[in-house]
């Protein structure tokens, strides 16, 4: 059961988050940018984004199957190398740990990545881990099955 609407309780944080979301979304290529958000998502056991972030590429013409193995993306050979690197990018700012990004995932990605795209790739990530945060804590509930 969804604990509360944080739109409601707190609509200023709420929308300055959207703010985010909008900057991100107009910066960072679509494609990308879903598999960012369902990486992430994955990452951290956050179903709700799972859902919407599955079903809005696929709604954007994304294959299933790609969309699949982005569970696996290291062994899969789906991925080109920009999205290799924008998924172990995601991977290490998710998962944060005590001596931050590895130069060798921030090496990769700024090789393929221009300096601004770059930025806002890693502002996406941080976006859809605040994303995720907020719908884990507050349990937001799927939407009914269709």
């Amino acid at each position: 059961m969804q604990r509360m609407n944080v739109a409601e309780v707190a609509p200023g944080a709420f929308q300055s988050v959207m703010g985010l979301e909008k900057y991100v979304r107009a910066n960072v290529e679509h494609t990308v940018l879903e598999l960012v958000k369902l990486r992430a998502s994955m990452l951290n056991g956050c179903a709700y984004c799972v859902d919407m972030h599955s079903q809005e590429a696929l709604g954007t013409g994304e294959s299933s199957r790609r969309l699949f193995a982005v569970a696996t993306w290291r062994e899969a050979p789906f991925f080109d190398e920009r999205e290799r690197a924008a998924l172990a990018l995601t991977d290490a700012v998710t998962r944060l740990g005590e001596h931050g990004v590895p130069d060798d995932v921030w090496d990769a990605a700024a090789k393929v990545w221009p300096e601004k795209a770059l930025a806002d790739l890693v502002l996406a990530i941080a976006t859809i881990n605040v994303w995720n945060r907020i719908a884990v804590t507050f349990r937001n509930e799927l939407p009914a099955d269709d």
